[in-house]
């Protein structure tokens, strides 16, 4: 498989999409235009990159880590196996060609959330001691 680099536009930071958490196809909606587009999705670490096909550079990034929720989006996206993934600034909205496979993304996505935000608990692995100043 070739390594596929991603660069951000806005901050021009490089990163190697190899070896994914999860990959696969999800119909995305446009976020300017709202129509739907195939895209192929490439989950590493706390980003989730899309690009035209299997084999083309990601044209674009989700970045899981200011992520609030990812859930069912039947209703809202008025299609079948569709999920949705929030985060401050815009909703998106996807759809998985079967049930499984938007189980297998809500599940992916989900745990992805749950690391990034673990992350910014105390545990930065320094040691805290907290009883230096009170019996001198």
């Amino acid at each position: 498989m070739s390594r596929r680099v991603y660069v951000d536009p806005n901050t021009g930071i490089r990163y190697d999409t190899s070896n994914p958490d999860f990959q696969g196809w999800l119909t995305k909606q446009s976020v300017w235009l709202k129509d739907w587009r195939r895209r192929y999705f490439i989950l590493k670490q706390s980003k989730l990159f899309f690009s035209k096909n299997e084999s083309s550079t990601p044209h674009g990034m989700i970045d899981l880590a200011s992520c609030m929720t990812v859930k069912s989006a039947e209703y809202k996206a008025h299609k079948r196996n569709a999920l949705e993934v929030s985060t401050p600034d815009t909703t998106y909205l996807m759809y998985a060609d079967t049930e499984k496979e938007k189980d297998d993304w809500i599940g992916a996505i989900g745990r992805a959330i749950v690391r990034c935000s673990s992350t910014y608990t105390n545990d930065d692995g320094m040691e805290h001691d907290d009883d230096d100043d009170d019996d001198n």
